[in-house]
């Protein structure tokens, strides 16, 4: 029985030797194959602000030709580090695929406004980044004018995504003047009327006061009629003809 025991534990050591052995071998031979292609993978919104070919060519400036390089030779973190550098990038995740794909899977930044300033003109971003403007795509969101840091610039920010994440809003105001005392003023798409919204204070709430006021005033037809509608106060809208 002691010398069955034995065998058994070596036949055991064996097998597991054989196993290491032959993952060894697969890792390093895995590790020398070359890059068999790129391919690039937006995710979130299909507005492609930046192309594929533009990822590539960041991809490439940093590895050279991938199809020459082995899998082994590519340092990952340095090319997601290039590419979340990008100012139309917010972050990519670079890996390679068990058949040798360089995948880069990108996610671009989302704008919420447009700011006009002088001869200067630009997005701000979900998160409240400057991002530039594209070549290959323009974002519907609310233009902005006057002077940004006059305000609360992550007030604002948390201002400027409301606006885009609410369906009726980003259909609704199309445009935001900052005045001089940081007060706003904000124009609608379909009427005349300009909206006096005053500070940045409580704007939740005079958002969900304008949208009653709307559609209430909508079922009236009495939009039309009105030269401004005053959200400065809280608890009620005031209507000027």
């Amino acid at each position: 029985m002691k010398k069955i025991f034995n065998w058994t534990n070596i036949r055991l050591i064996l097998m597991l030797g054989l196993v290491v052995f032959l993952f060894s071998f697969t890792s390093k031979r895995n590790e020398k194959r070359k890059v068999a292609k790129i391919a690039v993978v937006f995710v979130g919104e299909n507005n492609l602000f930046i192309k594929t070919e533009t990822v590539n060519k960041l991809l490439i400036e940093n590895i050279g030709n991938p199809l020459a390089i082995g899998k082994d030779k590519l340092d990952l973190n340095k090319l997601e580090r290039k590419l979340d550098s990008n100012a139309m990038i917010d972050e990519s995740d670079v890996f390679v695929s068990i058949d040798g794909v360089l995948k880069a899977v990108v996610k671009q930044k989302t704008p919420v406004a447009r700011v006009v300033s002088g001869s200067e003109s630009f997005y701000v971003d979900y998160k409240g980044g400057k991002m530039p403007l594209s070549n290959n795509f323009t974002a519907r969101v609310p233009l902005v004018s006057g002077d940004l840091n006059r305000g609360d610039n992550e007030k604002i920010t948390r201002l400027f995504r409301v606006i885009y994440e609410d369906d009726f809003l980003k259909k609704n105001i199309i445009a935001i003047q900052i005045m001089p005392n940081a007060s706003l003023k904000m124009f609608n798409r379909n009427y005349d009327y300009q909206i006096d919204f005053g500070s940045m204070m409580n704007f939740e709430t005079k958002f969900k006061n304008y949208k009653a006021f709307f559609q209430k005033a909508v079922l009236d037809s009495t939009l039309y009629k009105y030269k401004k509608i005053d959200l400065r106060f809280t608890k009620q809208v005031v209507c000027t003809k």
